[in-house]
């Protein structure tokens, strides 16, 4: 799994959202394909890239990935409080797409395997 985003820490998840998220992430790094009602593709983003959505009492959040070859890489955590994905969150995931491929590239052109 990798993080591009700040610092790696727990969203305010409730115990039994956290439960979820934690599944679904696991499922997800064995390969597993999740579609509705857990998860969606989102195009807008990227190729490859999708929104987890985690319940949690009344609030809903939502979790961008995109699967890549060796990883599943979270670009965002937010709570959902529209009906469309807010514009600044698919322009930041696009941003760090962008790094990703770009960190990813560069490390396979200097003859390293990615970590």
């Amino acid at each position: 799994m990798a993080w591009l985003r700040g610092e790696v820490k727990t969203p305010p998840f409730g115990s039994g959202a956290r439960v979820e998220a934690g599944f679904l992430l696991r499922r997800l790094q064995r390969g597993e394909s999740l579609g509705p009602p857990h998860s969606r593709p989102m195009p807008a983003i990227g190729a490859g890239c999708h929104e987890l959505r985690i319940v949690d009492a009344k609030m809903n959040w939502r979790i961008m990935y995109h699967i890549a070859a060796d990883a599943i890489v979270i670009l965002d955590v937010f709570k959902k409080q529209t009906e469309a994905t807010p514009k600044a969150v698919i322009t930041a995931c696009q941003r760090r797409l962008g790094e990703f491929q770009r960190l990813t590239a560069t490390v396979k052109g200097a003859g390293h395997a990615p970590r």
